[in-house]
């Protein structure tokens, strides 16, 4: 089989209702970014960024997959697909993808504030303020944080050297490290791009500038397409 590798990023669980602070003049539900996604503001106001991580993860679990959640899963049967996602929501594990490198973190999960490979589920919505780890660590959000590093991009790029097909959905490619991935893909991969704004790719891709919902259906055709008639 050959090895699709999808990066995907806000634009494809904004269609699932889930908010995105860039489209809020760098807000984020009126939080500065700064307070709520950094660990100067976990120093600040833990409170502040448990609570904030807390309705995060509930607008998550009232939230459902969507079309381009789901039409990635039929790709399954043709491919072998890995999913790498800037996204911290669980909408693709729901929706049924198998494959999946978060390379920011999961709202489903917390870890120590002083062991970040200490980690465990969260149960439901709420991780309540104070609560500590077996090292005394409070347990924080197991999110990357801006500023911290990304433990995941290693996998990541690991996968995009191995694509033959690479699919992005969803990202302006402008968060780094994440926007590198795709100089790791080699050049003989077929590469396309789904989003409505205009992203500049310094490669040969094909663009569908629709939302996920319909532009990731229009390239899972033709790619199941290619595949049964090969």
């Amino acid at each position: 089989m050959k090895k699709v590798v999808v990066l995907t990023g806000a634009g494809i669980s904004a269609e699932s209702g889930i908010s995105t602070f860039r489209d809020s003049g760098g807000l984020w539900e009126q939080h500065r970014v700064e307070d709520v996604a950094s660990i100067d503001g976990w120093h600040r106001n833990a409170e502040l960024v448990q609570e904030f991580y807390n309705q995060r993860r509930k607008a998550m679990l009232n939230a459902e997959p969507n079309e381009g959640h789901r039409q990635l899963v039929r790709l399954e049967e043709y491919y072998d697909v890995h999913i790498v996602t800037q996204n911290v929501d669980n909408l693709h594990e729901r929706a049924g993808s198998k494959n999946i490198i978060h390379l920011h973190g999961e709202l489903t999960k917390a870890c120590s504030e002083y062991n970040h490979n200490y980690i465990i589920d969260i149960d439901g919505w709420e991780l309540k303020h104070g609560t500590l780890a077996p090292d005394g660590g409070r347990l924080r959000p197991y999110i990357v944080w801006f500023g911290e590093a990304v433990p995941m991009i290693e996998p990541a790029i690991d996968l995009c050297e191995q694509a033959d097909i690479f699919i992005v959905v969803g990202t302006s490619l402008n968060v780094y490290p994440a926007a590198s991935l795709i100089h790791y893909v080699p050049p003989k991969a077929e590469c396309y791009l789904v989003d409505p704004n205009e992203v500049v790719v310094n490669r040969k891709i094909t663009t569908i500038a629709e939302k996920a919902g319909t532009g990731v259906r229009k390239v899972i055709d033709l790619l199941i397409d290619k595949a049964i008639t090969m």
